[in-house]
């Protein structure tokens, strides 16, 4: 499918039964720059062989192009997976965060895989070029790329088309967004679900979502609440699924962690005493 003049995807679906669940609307690898000429990818996807052969099946499709460089959003398994098959099939370099690069080097060996940086630009045929965002927050090595001809930004895990994204940490995920934002993308082509339209707008309204929800554990907090069980009853509706508290829970403690790292609470420890 293509998406822009410069932007083509083929789209994995995934069973929502299994482990698909995580990832409503499947996922996504992109290839980006000129089918008639060269390209890179962007992300491998999960480890199984029916992957590789759709992935690799639609390079051919578009016309086999020279494939300059895999780009990895970050090191999830789903985002990696098969990379070292696909590195090995295009005879690409693969490119990513400092932190992730140590550990994809021992996957693939070799030379074949070179860290970003933050000022630099990436090719991909032509006068088509990519811009890195080291944009920390659902992993601490997740990079975003912004291609400016086409106003695209690719958001890996940070945003995605169908679900919320987790986060391990709120307050670099909120400053990530900020830095995402500043690129005003028209359209953002996420790791999973579908492509957003009105992309700027999209990255504004998850900015205000998660702050709104922080305003909500700050107001419970100062209610009285104490504990992330107290928290999750006093934000979350009454009636919420049983199988969703522990994800509300987890994203409470997010919450919590930042607000923690901001200073604005303290957290004791628990005390124990014998039963009587």
């Amino acid at each position: 499918m293509q998406i822009t003049e410069h932007v083509y995807s083929t789209h994995i679906a995934e069973d929502p039964n299994t482990y698909g669940a995580m990832h409503p609307g499947g996922t996504q690898i992109y290839f980006v720059g000129d089918p008639s000429d060269r390209m890179v990818m962007i992300d491998s996807g999960e480890p199984y062989r029916h992957w590789r052969y759709q992935i690799v099946e639609y390079w051919q499709e578009l016309g086999s192009p020279t494939i300059d460089a895999i780009l990895i959003t970050h090191g999830h398994g789903d985002h990696i997976g098969g990379l070292d098959r696909l590195q090995e099939a295009f005879g690409c370099t693969v490119r990513c965060h400092p932190k992730l690069a140590p550990r994809l080097q021992h996957i693939l060996g070799g030379d074949s895989v070179a860290a970003l940086s933050t000022r630099e630009i990436i090719r991909a045929g032509g006068e088509v070029a990519l811009r890195p965002l080291f944009t920390p927050g659902h992993e601490e090595d997740h990079v975003c790329y912004f291609l400016r001809p086409d106003r695209v930004l690719f958001s890996g895990d940070n945003l995605l088309g169908n679900s919320s994204s987790s986060v391990r940490n709120l307050k670099q995920y909120m400053n990530s967004l900020e830095r995402m934002a500043k690129t005003r993308p028209v359209v953002v082509c996420p790791g999973h679900g579908n492509t957003i339209m009105r992309g700027e707008q999209r990255i504004q309204q998850q900015m205000a979502h998660r702050q709104g929800r922080e305003d909500q554990v700050v107001s419970a907090l100062g209610d009285g609440a104490a504990t992330v069980e107290e928290i999750v009853g006093s934000v979350y509706p009454r009636n919420l699924r049983k199988s969703l508290r522990d994800a509300a829970g987890r994203n409470v403690r997010t919450h919590l962690a930042k607000l923690r790292e901001e200073g604005r609470v303290t957290e004791r420890q628990a005390t124990y005493s014998l039963a009587e």
